[in-house]
């Protein structure tokens, strides 16, 4: 059984997919490109700035499945430019102060919309 997740709080999917499954008390989020929720516009510039967005969104996400992310267990980052890890890394970790989930962070040769950044994670309930 799933049940899909989707926030007015965050941006709507730009694909066919949700922005989040639950299954099995799991939460899973579909990878979070740096959109503003209210204007759908992506947002290409500072990858401190890319990071917070998508985190904020991802929150947002979390939130209306009733978790936050003290849940989240593993988060996957996607990287044009590994070159800006330094800079994701600390807005990453102001975001995930105690406790942080495992992750990992993988270069990648392009992401959607020309996005440098992409974070997708799963939470448990």
């Amino acid at each position: 059984m799933k049940k899909i997740i989707n926030s007015a709080s965050a941006p709507k999917a730009i694909g066919p997919y949700s922005q989040a499954v639950e299954s099995g008390g799991f939460v899973f989020t579909s990878g979070m490109l740096p959109i503003e929720p209210v204007t759908g516009e992506i947002y290409n510039g500072d990858v401190r700035v890319q990071t917070e967005l998508i985190l904020k969104n991802l929150e947002n996400i979390l939130k209306e499945a009733g978790c936050g992310l003290k849940n989240v267990v593993k988060t996957t980052v996607y990287m044009t430019d590994l070159t800006q890890f330094a800079e994701m890394n600390d807005v990453y970790g102001s975001f995930f102060k105690e406790n942080p989930p495992a992750r990992v962070t993988l270069q990648v040769v392009g992401l959607p919309k020309g996005s440098a950044i992409l974070i997708e994670a799963i939470a448990k309930k």
